[in-house]
């Protein structure tokens, strides 16, 4: 038998003398539960300080607070909370299966009040409210003040744990406060059954202490023999002692009465339990204190040098009288154990005391560096948080309370519909069993490549997912992915090369089963699979879509494998944690619980019971949201390598659900770096930060007086509360600007433009593009110029005058997604950053119409927009439709020129008359250079 288990066989229960949220992160405290090592946790200011000074773990959850303006007394109770809670929750099977025997976790009050009768009190009943789990233990010190105050929370139902007990008489006043609460709680006709005390115990310290003086006295030759043959047992006998008092406490007709009434025996509990003198055996205070129903709380190093070689035997009945007669020998040298023990109580009140000090000024610190951060910003973030907390925002999110954003009711129906996002992570994890054996009856028949034709939330999701796990999945069981959300001939053909014949399984991902891209792309690759395989084509085939769709409708008719329905009450956008991201995850071999996982956390994290201040989401999009009301509506993310796939998809959530009604926050995703001093005073940064690659640019950014705040992501899993992170802040976000979340009410109107252009085309066999404003044999240019121009040098100066500060530069294009045209556009859109620091984007037609497209004409008149069109090397026809890829990717970006134009927006169109875009790069330095 293991020393531990021994040792729990005796009778005496091993609580940890350790917390700290590594350990609750990387597993390591379930573990030790797991194997039967640890059966309870103490905690102490000490050990906080400890914690929190060793380590950035607590700097993610403590930067809202900071943005809150939270003090540093108030942030550490939330940290610590925090941690309680999860911990207790861990041991909450243990508590249970001991019928409250173990399985406590201890929180101790503001070392400050100690000698506040009232104050201790007061928080006590505070802390066990805010933590709420029934397995928790609230530590008051046993000061003359603390233990009418221990007498009153034990008589109001809390479990307590009574600290810093060094002397005997002390112990007595502490027994007897606890009977008396008892008696109280009898007397108002309430049960005792399920109080439960212990009564801590200091033990080195005493040693410490007496050894110092010991050590003193050993220098005059007359007393050295005696002093030096009570080093190192002056702790150990204090204890023995106080055993032997508990046993006779427990025998006494007062406890027997109380016990017949369902009262729990106040167990000691040895603290302090690490020898602090290298000369004595490393687990001297364990093996020397086991007895039934006591409780050692150990440091890490105790517990791992006693479960290496401690020897678990009953000690503490041994030599009780040896015990006694060192304790009158220590008396009989002069050293009063009454003036050692009093001394000793002071100074753990002091000490602990100097620990919260130390602790709250190591807080305010970094909670003054996350304010400043965000410069002017964090004012109005605080207050917005005030605002929030009073109005209950998160509360009401949750209840999905419309009114949050709109009045009129039909927005409020829209939005009433499209909150089901919230629910998503734990929702979803009922069908990824389902999800897992589909995929392994895919891989049995023969497929090894999916490739995705949707648009917008229906691929972007997927899309960050699969280049954000690339080096994080199951190979064995993973097919190999693709996306295609393009209408462009040229990536079709590529998307058709990457696809094997025979071995791709094509998911057709529409929310409203409607989309014309997507219809376009079914059409094509329908009829090669069906030229393949012919009756069997639609084994090749399935179908994500919202159940009543016309989609659902032709899956059904085409026979194809499945149908996966969509969740209605979840727009496109938040969809990433439901069937239209989970399924392409779970077949491209990604471990989706894992993912869900971490969702699910940030949404607790995010929940309607948490005080506003230290909810992530919503302080996030206060904090943006407020940024945008300031004019710092350009809101640019930056990353390191593990996350650079996030933008795209972060685009469309934030530019979609602000952009309408003249407001909007434009996110800038993957811009070229520039220095620091040319950004415009419009933009806010975010640093999602994992390897700190890019932390000396932030950090320079930062020097140059632009609000920055960093968001730490260390794991590809991180993904899944990521996106529940940013869907929760982006609501917040559009509540700071008074637009409703989730509709995207001009987003009809480019299709609406599209589908005339195609109808005209239809009749004319040709689609009217309108005159040119200036053309040569290279290129033409579409859009309105003040005079005439001789050169496309001169229309792009021309153009460029009406740049402003405050705008953003939006580039967009209708040409293959491939690597050649990402960074030619790239080199070009640097050149529009450094033209005056305006912010940039780039965008892939027709795929950001159904992103940014929605911002572009429904948010402010600050975008400035080069359009870029080419003519096509090989066209694709549609089967089925009287057009091509070609004509309906032009038809979408003229009725995306269309929209613009309409709405005064500055655009300009160039169209290059021989594909290829090497030769624009070299005119555009000419001209922004």
């Amino acid at each position: 038998m293991k020393p531990i288990d021994r040792l729990h066989s005796l009778g005496q229960s091993i609580w940890y003398d350790n917390i700290e949220r590594r350990l609750l992160e990387d597993g390591s405290l379930a573990n030790l539960i797991a194997r039967g090592d640890i059966r309870g946790v103490t905690s102490n200011p000490s050990i906080f300080n400890k914690a929190i000074l060793s380590s950035s773990d607590y700097d993610q959850a403590l930067q809202p607070m900071a943005w809150a303006g939270w003090s540093p007394e108030r942030i550490f109770f939330q940290l610590a909370i925090d941690d309680i809670r999860r911990t207790a929750d861990l041991f909450l099977p243990l508590y249970q299966n001991s019928r409250g025997g173990d399985g406590y976790v201890s929180l101790e009050v503001n070392p400050n009040l100690a000698h506040d009768t009232r104050g201790t009190v007061t928080q006590a009943k505070k802390l066990w409210a805010q933590v709420n789990r029934p397995n928790l233990m609230i530590k008051i010190p046993a000061t003359k003040e603390g233990i009418p105050a221990v007498q009153e929370c034990i008589a109001a139902g809390l479990n307590i744990n009574i600290t810093l007990i060094f002397a005997l008489k002390r112990y007595q006043a502490v027994l007897d406060a606890y009977l008396a609460g008892l008696e109280m709680r009898l007397r108002k006709g309430e049960r005792i059954d399920q109080i439960a005390s212990v009564a801590s115990f200091f033990i080195s310290r005493v040693d410490t202490k007496v050894d110092q003086r010991l050590v003193e006295m050993a220098k005059k030759p007359e007393l050295k023999a005696r002093s030096e043959a009570l080093l190192g047992k002056a702790a150990i006998a204090n204890a023995r002692v106080a055993y032997d008092l508990f046993k006779r406490h427990c025998d006494t007709p007062h406890f027997i009465l109380l016990k017949n009434e369902g009262a729990r025996t106040q167990r000691p509990l040895w603290a302090s339990t690490s020898t602090k003198n290298p000369a004595y055996r490393d687990v001297l205070y364990v093996e020397q204190l086991i007895g039934p129903e006591t409780v050692n709380t150990i440091p890490p190093t105790t517990l791992d040098a006693f479960r290496d070689h401690g020897v678990a035997a009953l000690t503490l009945d041994k030599d009780l009288l040896d015990a006694r007669a060192d304790l009158l020998a220590l008396d009989g040298l002069g050293i009063s154990m009454e003036q050692v023990t009093a001394e000793l109580e002071e100074e753990g009140v002091a000490a602990f005391a100097t620990a919260f000090k130390e602790l709250l000024t190591s807080i305010n610190n970094r909670s003054m560096s996350f304010q400043q951060a965000l410069g002017g910003i964090g004012q109005v973030t605080a207050r917005r948080y005030e605002k929030m907390e009073k109005q209950k925002t998160a509360t009401r999110i949750w209840q999905h309370d419309p009114t949050l954003w709109v009045k009129d009711p039909s927005g409020m129906k829209i939005i009433r519909e499209r909150l089901g996002w919230l629910d998503a992570p734990a929702v979803s994890l009922k069908f990824v069993r389902e999800l897992v054996k589909f995929r392994d009856t895919c891989l049995k028949d023969g497929f090894s490549h999916v490739l995705l034709l949707g648009m917008g939330g229906s691929s972007l999701a997927p899309e960050v997912m699969r280049d954000i796990y690339a080096g994080a999945i199951n190979k064995q069981k993973a097919l190999s992915f693709s996306v295609l959300d393009s209408t462009d001939p040229g990536q079709v053909a590529a998307a058709e090369k990457w696809a094997p014949a025979g071995h791709t399984l094509y998911i057709v991902a529409s929310k409203s089963g409607g989309t014309a891209e997507v219809d376009a792309m079914f059409r094509h690759f329908w009829a090669r699979v069906e030229k393949e395989s012919r009756s069997k084509a639609g084994s090749a085939f399935i179908a994500i879509t919202d159940p009543g769709t016309i989609l659902e409708a032709k899956a059904k008719e085409y026979h194809f494998r499945k149908v996966f329905p969509g969740e209605r009450t979840v727009g496109g956008r938040n969809s990433a944690l439901t069937i239209f991201g989970l399924l392409p995850a779970v077949l491209m071999g990604i471990d989706v619980m894992e993912l869900l996982g971490s969702a699910v956390k940030m949404a607790e994290a995010c929940g309607p019971d948490v005080p506003a201040g230290a909810n992530p989401g919503l302080m996030l999009g206060a904090m943006i949201g407020e940024a945008a009301l300031l004019g710092r509506n350009k809101l640019t993310i930056i990353t390191d390598e593990l996350f650079d796939a996030f933008g795209p998809w972060l685009e469309q959530l934030v530019a979609e659900s602000s952009g309408k009604q003249g407001k909007g926050i434009l996110p800038v995703v993957g811009e070229p770096p520039l220095d620091p001093v040319h950004y415009g005073r419009d933009r806010l940064f975010i640093y999602i930060r994992s390897s700190g690659f890019s932390a000396a640019r932030v950090e320079a950014i930062r020097k140059a007086s632009h609000p920055v705040a960093t968001l730490e992501v260390n794991d590809p899993h991180d993904l899944g509360g990521e996106f529940f992170r940013w869907e929760f802040a982006t609501a917040v976000a559009c509540i700071v600007l008074g637009v409703n979340a989730f509709d995207q009410p001009d987003v009809q109107d480019n299709k609406d433009r599209t589908v005339a252009k195609i109808n005209e085309y239809r009749e004319m066999h040709a689609l009217p593009e309108g005159k040119p404003v200036w053309e040569d044999v290279d290129y033409a240019v579409f859009g309105n110029l003040p005079k005439a121009c001789k050169s496309l040098e001169e229309v792009l100066r021309l153009f460029s005058a009406r740049i402003a500060t405050g705008d953003y530069i939006a580039l967009n294009a209708y040409l293959p997604r491939n690597e050649d045209n990402l960074a030619i556009l790239q080199e070009i859109r640097a050149i529009l950053l450094q033209f005056r620091g305006n912010a940039t984007t780039l965008g892939f037609g027709p795929r950001f119409l159904h992103s940014t497209g929605q911002l572009h004409k429904g948010g402010d008149k600050r975008g400035v927009f080069f359009q870029i069109t080419s003519k096509v090397d090989r066209d694709i026809p549609i089967p089925g439709q009287p057009f091509s890829f070609a004509i309906l990717e032009r038809a979408q970006a003229l009725g995306d020129l269309d929209a613009l134009q309409s709405r005064r927006r500055h655009v300009i169109r160039i169209h290059l008359k021989k594909p290829g875009l090497a030769d624009l790069v070299e005119i555009f330095k000419k001209v922004f250079d």
